[in-house]
Formats: structure tokens, C-alpha cells, sequence
């Protein structure tokens, strides 16, 4: 069976949701070692007072889930999320930690806007469940849609049937796809001819890892195919966060404030890159979404609606008001986890004990390298 061959939108994309075309512009190749600001660590002590557990349901399997665990802490100045996915190892989740003290004990950085600009997200649904998942993100529609593609046990086919529902139920909105490293080499080649014709924001992560990466953009601009590339797992997992651009990897980077060890430190990769970025969540509680705003909110600039509409995925929250886009946009008002929530989705006793574990052995781990996930110059 061919694949079908799409017709790119007929509408212009809204003007919050522009970007670099691919290959557009020099990228920085001789950066110099990255610098992060330092973090005051609050006492462990203190921090386990302020811990919370929760096990939240997904309204759609996301990432192989239908279920998020969390720690929430209500520090002295934000409420803050701790949630590494349960398969990362202390060394990893360590950074995550980072992000939840930061922002808990020692709050955001002053924002520059007010209005944060929110894509909505499909995961690897059939093409019968988009108009549901679309519908969550408000009656108006959304004007960006990131659609997830590369699933194992799929296959193009589904991703393009995809691709073409939420185009037919969005006809004007920017679209942009995450394979999450799905790929290799030649199955990303083929997959993004074939998914090009829906007029691509950008693909994010087509292929694991910056080298591969850096090969499939170069090949790309050879063919001339006008997909940009943005990279996230190549920036957040990687020793050297700026890797991607001293290899000319990426168009735009992805940065997420938990596993980049906190929004400060965020700040610090993005800045050092030279590189346009998009801030997104890590399928977070209002919570841990609040500070992915702050994130938004401090950067410089922001030439990409953001990925931070995932609340809508959950089928429950720690938040009475739950944070979600209005009109397409978050706001910057606090965030805070209700008591009588937190009480009701409260984990089971072998999970709290299982979570507790995991904070101090982090917490050891930033006693011992502070700045866990994000050393530019540690060996590889």
C-alpha cells in the first residue's frame, strides 16, 4: 500500500508558532564549557516533611503509562514536583530533583511575559480517537498540534493516518511531530518525505543521540526537504547539553526544566546554545508545569508555542484549578496542590516508602555533584 501523499495547509500558521526552515542559519560549533548557577540545597530533613506522593490516571496511554506517580513538595515558596519516569536511574532523576528544590526553596526567576502560548499534544492514537483528545484543548481549537509518531508496534502508515485526521480537524493549525528517538537513519528519511507534504514545524528527535542526529539534518538539507530538526533527548540526557550545537545537530532545542536540573539552569543551556528554543513538559502535574512556564516566561524569547498543555492527559490533577492553557495560553498564576487532593490520590505505603528512597539517594547525589546531568565538560 503507498503512502499517502498530503497536501500542506492552505492557511498560514499563526506567527507565535514561526521558526528557523531547516539549515537556516549558521549554528555555534566553538562554544565555550557551559557555566550554571549554583543551588542552595535546603536540609534533607526538610525536604522529606514537605514530601507528598500521588498516583494520578491518564485519560490516554502516554509513553506506555496510564498512570503518573509524583512527589509534590510544598516548599516555602512554590509548590514543586519531583517525577522522574520510574525506569531512569539516581543519576538521572538526581537532575530532577534539582528542579523541584530550586523551585520550591528558592522560586522563579522574573518573568518577561505574561501569556505563555501552549501547543496541544496527541499521542499514538487511532485516527478515530484525535477529535477526543483535540476537544480537551477547547472548543476554539488549538493553533499548534505536536503529534507523536514512531510508536513501537505501529508503523507509518498509522503515522501518516494520524498526521492527516488532525489535519482535517485543524486544517490552519502548525504541526510538528516526536519520534522520541523512534527511528533509524533511512526510517527517518522515509518517514519524513512522507510526512513532509503536512508542512512540518519541525520534527523533534527523529533519531536517537546527537551524532545521528547531526547526520539526518545534514542529509535533509542535501535533499533539500524542508523539515527543521529539534532535538530533546539529544539535549536533556546527553553529558554535554550543548553537543547538539557544536555538531550543527538541530534547528531548536527542546528544554525541559526537570531533567535539566531546575529553570536557572535551563536558562544557562539555552543562552550558551545560540539556539531558538521551545520549552515543553515532561508529562507533569499542574504543578510541574508550573514551573515549564516559568521556564517560558524567563526566556528571552519565544518564537515557539510551547508543549505544556499535557495536564489534559491526566484524568486527575493535585490542583483544584488545574493548569491548562486559556485561549491557547497559560497564564502565570501560582500553582498550588490542594491538601484534600494530595490526601485522595495519596500512593499506597510501599510506594511512598519506594519514593522517599529515591529522594534521598538524589539527594545524595546532588551533595555530591551539583550540578547532576548538565556537566558540559565530564568525559562521555
Amino acid at each position: 500500500m503507498p503512502v499517502p501523499n498530503p497536501s500542506p495547509p492552505s492557511t498560514p500558521t499563526p506567527p507565535t508558532t514561526g521558526g528557523p526552515p531547516a539549515g537556516a542559519g549558521p549554528l555555534p560549533l566553538d562554544l565555550p564549557p557551559l557555566e550554571l548557577p549554583p543551588l542552595e540545597l535546603p536540609p534533607l530533613d526538610e525536604v522529606l516533611a514537605a514530601l507528598h506522593v500521588v498516583r494520578l490516571p491518564l485519560t490516554v496511554r502516554f509513553r506506555g503509562v496510564t498512570e503518573r506517580e509524583a512527589v509534590i513538595l510544598t516548599g516555602p515558596r512554590e509548590h514543586a514536583e519531583f517525577s522522574p519516569f520510574l525506569e531512569y536511574d539516581d543519576a538521572e532523576a538526581a537532575a530532577w530533583l534539582r528542579c523541584a528544590l530550586e523551585a520550591g526553596w528558592h522560586g522563579f526567576p522574573a518573568p518577561r511575559r505574561a501569556e505563555i502560548p501552549v501547543n496541544a499534544t496527541v499521542p499514538a492514537v487511532a485516527p478515530d480517537a484525535v477529535a477526543s483528545v483535540l476537544a480537551r484543548y477547547g472548543s476554539a481549537g488549538p493553533h499548534t498540534v505536536k503529534v507523536k509518531v514512531a510508536e513501537r508496534g505501529q508503523t507509518l502508515h498509522d503515522d501518516v493516518a494520524r498526521l492527516a485526521e488532525v489535519r482535517r480537524l485543524a486544517p490552519s493549525a502548525a504541526l510538528r511531530v516526536d519520534a522520541n528517538g523512534g527511528w533509524g537513519h533511512r526510517e527517518a528519511l522515509s518517514a519524513l518525505e512522507a510526512l513532509a507534504g503536512f508542512g512540518l514545524q519541525y520534527a523533534e528527535q527523529p533519531v536517537p543521540g546527537v551524532e545521528p542526529l547531526a547526520e539526518l539534518r545534514a542529509e535533509l538539507v542535501r535533499r533539500g526537504l524542508p523539515v527543521p530538526i529539534a532535538a530533546d533527548e539529544a539535549v536533556r540526557k546527553e553529558t554535554d547539553p550543548l553537543a547538539v550545537a557544536r555538531l550543527g545537530a538541530a534547528d531548536v532545542i527542546v528544554i525541559k526544566a526537570q531533567p535539566l536540573g531546575g529553570v536557572r539552569a535551563a536558562l544557562a543551556i539555552v543562552a550558551a546554545s545560540g539556539l531558538p528554543a521551545v520549552v515543553s513538559s515532561a508529562l507533569d502535574t499542574s504543578v510541574g508545569t508550573r514551573a515549564g512556564a516559568a521556564l517560558a516566561a524567563a526566556l528571552p524569547e519565544l518564537p515557539y508555542a510551547c508543549g505544556l498543555g499535557t495536564v489534559a492527559l491526566f484524568g486527575e490533577d493535585v490542583a483544584e484549578d488545574r493548569y491548562m492553557p486559556r485561549n491557547g495560553a497559560l497564564d502565570l498564576r501560582r500553582v498550588a496542590a490542594d491538601p484534600e487532593l494530595l490526601e485522595r490520590h495519596r500512593a499506597a505505603a510501599e510506594r511512598r516508602a519506594w519514593w522517599v528512597g529515591r529522594v534521598r539517594r538524589c539527594y545524595e547525589q546532588l551533595v555530591n555533584s551539583p550540578s547532576p546531568a548538565v556537566q558540559a565538560d565530564a568525559p562521555k
